[in-house]
C-alpha cells in the first residue's frame, strides 16, 4: 500500500471532490463509457491496490481533465507514476504497430552506429555551437508510416531551412537519441534514464547554451522532466514557436502571399501542457491572404488526436480522430494544420478510414512553402 499512498501524496489526489468533471471532460470517456478517471482516483483513494488495472493505458494523458479540475489534481502525472508501478510489475499496455516504435527506444539505449542524419541534405548544420536542433524521432517515422505519407522526413528539413532562413546553423547532432517521453508515460522509467542520459552527454559536448525543439513532445520532456531527473541542465529548451514569434517581431521573418482558409489543432503537449497557444496563430495570420478559423473546441478546450505513447489505440481512437477532423471540416477549412509530428500521423491515418475532404498539413510545411527568403 506504500506505493499507492507515494502516488496520492503526489499528485494530490486525496483532494479530490467526487464532482465528476474529470470524467465529463475526458474525450475517451465520452466514446468509452467503461472508463472514468472519477473512479480510477475513487479505487485509489479506498486503498484498492491494482497495478493489473487495464484502463490506466486506455488514458491520453491529455491533461483536460486536470486544467478543468476545481482542486487542481494533476491525474496525468498519478496515470504516469501508477503505469511505472505497474510496469515494474510487469503489466503493460499494447503497442501499437506491432511495438516497433518500443523496439526503437530500445536500440536506441545501445552503442549503436546511426546514420541519424541523412535528412540534412542541402541543410546548413553545426557540429558544435549555441544553438542546438533536437530533431527527435521524426525522422524515423516515415519507414513505419510511409503508407500515409507522413512527411516526417520533409518535415525536419523544413524546420532546418526555416532555421537557416532565420540566420541560424544549428547543431544537429548523427548520435542524438529519442528523448525517452514515451517511455516514460509508458511507465519504463530506467529506458527514459539511460535515452535522456545519453542526449544529455551529447548535447553538452556540442557547447549548446540552447536546444531547440519543433516536437512539442520532446520540448516537454526537456523541460519539465530532464530537470528533475538530472538537475540543471546547463542549457535553455526553447520551443521554435516561441522562437519564430520573436523572429517575426523583430522583422526577421517574412511570408508570401497564401490563398485558402485553416483551421489549427492545439497538440495536448504544446498547448494544455506547455502554455503554448498563441505564437502558431500569430504565425499562421502573419501569412498574407491566409484565412484562419477557429475550431469550437480550441486552446485549453482543444481535443486530443485519440493516442499517446503508441499504446492502446483502438475503436475509441480513431472515433476521436474522426470527430475532431469532422469538426476541422465544420470550420469550411481546407486545411488542418498541426504543430506535432504524431497528431499530423494519427488524424492521415483516420483521414484514410474517413471520406472527409479537410487535408492535414504539418505547421513547417505551411512556413516552409510560404517563406520568403529574399529579404
Amino acid at each position: 500500500m506504500a506505493e499507492l499512498a507515494n502516488l496520492i501524496e503526489a499528485t494530490s489526489t486525496y483532494f479530490c471532490l467526487d464532482c465528476g468533471v474529470c470524467t465529463g471532460s475526458c474525450p475517451v470517456a465520452r466514446v468509452f463509457p467503461q472508463f472514468s478517471p472519477r473512479q480510477i482516483i475513487e479505487r485509489s483513494l479506498y486503498g484498492i491496490e491494482d497495478f493489473s488495472d487495464e484502463s490506466i493505458w486506455d488514458c491520453l494523458t491529455c491533461a483536460q481533465c486536470s486544467v478543468r479540475c476545481p482542486v487542481n489534481i494533476d491525474f496525468p502525472e498519478f496515470v504516469r507514476l501508477f503505469r511505472d508501478e505497474a510496469h515494474g510489475r510487469g503489466y503493460s499496455g499494447v503497442p501499437t504497430h506491432n511495438g516497433m516504435l518500443q523496439s526503437i527506444w530500445a536500440i536506441q539505449t545501445m552503442d549503436i552506429q546511426q546514420n541519424r542524419t541523412f535528412w540534412v541534405q542541402e541543410g546548413k548544420v553545426a557540429e558544435k555551437g549555441d544553438i542546438f536542433y533536437f530533431v527527435g524521432c521524426r525522422p524515423y517515422f516515415d519507414v513505419i508510416f510511409r503508407d500515409i505519407d507522413a512527411g516526417s522526413i520533409k518535415g525536419a528539413q523544413n524546420v532546418l531551412k526555416i532555421l537557416n532562413a532565420c540566420g541560424i546553423e544549428p547543431v544537429v547532432s548523427n548520435d542524438e537519441r529519442c528523448c525517452g517521453h514515451d517511455a516514460l508515460w509508458n511507465g519504463d522509467e530506467e529506458t527514459f534514464k539511460r535515452l535522456a542520459s545519453i542526449n544529455l552527454e551529447i548535447i553538452k559536448a556540442s557547447g549548446a547554451k540552447k536546444v531547440v525543439f519543433s516536437c512539442p513532445e520532446g520540448y516537454l520532456i526537456f523541460k519539465r522532466f530532464y530537470p528533475k531527473y538530472f538537475g540543471d541542465l546547463g542549457f535553455e529548451p526553447v520551443h521554435i514557436l516561441d522562437f519564430l514569434a520573436e523572429q517575426l517581431k523583430e522583422g526577421a521573418l517574412e511570408f508570401k502571399e497564401y490563398e485558402g482558409v485553416v483551421t489549427y489543432h492545439d497538440p495536448c503537449r504544446l498547448g494544455r501542457m506547455a502554455g503554448i497557444y498563441d505564437p502558431p496563430r500569430e504565425l499562421i495570420m502573419a501569412i498574407p491572404g491566409i484565412e484562419f478559423r477557429e475550431m469550437t473546441r480550441a486552446r485549453e478546450n482543444g481535443v486530443c488526436c485519440g493516442t499517446s505513447g503508441w499504446i492502446n489505440c483502438s475503436g475509441y481512437s480513431k472515433e476521436i480522430q474522426v470527430e475532431r477532423l469532422s469538426e476541422a471540416a465544420a470550420t469550411g477549412a481546407g486545411a488542418l494544420i498541426t504543430a506535432c509530428p504524431k497528431c499530423q500521423i494519427h488524424f492521415r491515418c483516420a483521414k484514410a478510414a474517413s471520406d472527409l475532404e479537410v487535408d492535414i498539413i504539418d505547421l513547417y510545411d505551411l512556413f516552409s512553402a510560404n517563406l520568403n527568403i529574399s529579404q
